[in-house]
């Protein structure tokens, strides 16, 4: 027997998501009904936390529902456009705000500690990008930059970049990130030859390159960790 479909605005207001917010704060809820109070309304003979448990069900994961795309959501029965990127927007402000709290201050003690930083960032992209985090003496964090973003093969480093930056902002040393979107872990001849004439760069200028990471979804590559430097 089909289960018969009652509205929202016919539930307790103790199970209403909006009212269940405000009256037991954020963490009571669960991921269905956050994305509920995003997409507002369900459709005629869905609630929108029935709608959300359905994407859920169907993208396994937050994680993998912050890489669908707005054509992707909007399969969903229920999802228009403006539901779909309200949805993509919050789902980035939480992969944003991952990256700045982890990035302030941070004293780098091992490269997990790098890789917990640049993996919000960059773990997740489609294509590859090249970054640099700047330390101060007390090997503390105290920029990122971008410094190239490639296609899906491959990027270009400027090495003059790299070191005009860590300049400006007196850096004393630096560490190398890029993603491998492919998620192989394993450097090419490139990575090394890059690696290489950064390090004889900064070497030159009292900059020192302390390592270099290659960072995929789940998993990182370091080049002091493997014996490369």
């Amino acid at each position: 027997m089909e289960a018969k479909y009652f509205p929202i605005t016919k539930w307790s207001d103790e199970d209403k998501p909006r009212e269940k917010l405000m009256s037991k704060g954020k963490s009571a809820l669960s991921n269905a009904e956050l994305i509920a109070i995003l997409i507002v309304a369900g459709s005629r003979n869905e609630s929108a936390v029935s709608l959300s448990k359905r994407i859920l069900a169907s993208a396994d994961s937050l994680n993998a529902l912050g890489k669908m795309s707005v054509s992707e959501l909007m399969n969903f029965k229920g999802i228009g456009q403006a539901k779909a990127i309200m949805i993509i927007a919050a789902l980035e402000l939480g992969r944003r705000r991952r990256a700045e709290d982890t990035v302030e201050l941070t004293k780098i003690t091992s490269s997990k500690l790098v890789f917990d930083i640049m993996q919000p960032v960059i773990g997740e992209l489609p294509h590859e990008e090249f970054w640099v985090l700047f330390l101060n003496n007390s090997n503390k964090v105290i920029s990122k930059s971008q410094l190239s973003k490639g296609g899906i093969s491959g990027t270009i480093v400027d090495v003059r970049l790299v070191f005009k930056l860590a300049l400006e902002i007196n850096a004393t040393s630096l560490i190398l990130c890029h993603n491998h979107p492919s998620g192989a872990l394993k450097p090419s001849d490139a990575d090394i030859k890059i690696t290489k004439k950064l390090k004889w760069a900064g070497d030159s200028l009292d900059v020192k390159v302390l390592d270099h990471l290659i960072i995929t979804e789940t998993k990182y590559y370091s080049f002091v960790d493997e014996g490369i430097f």
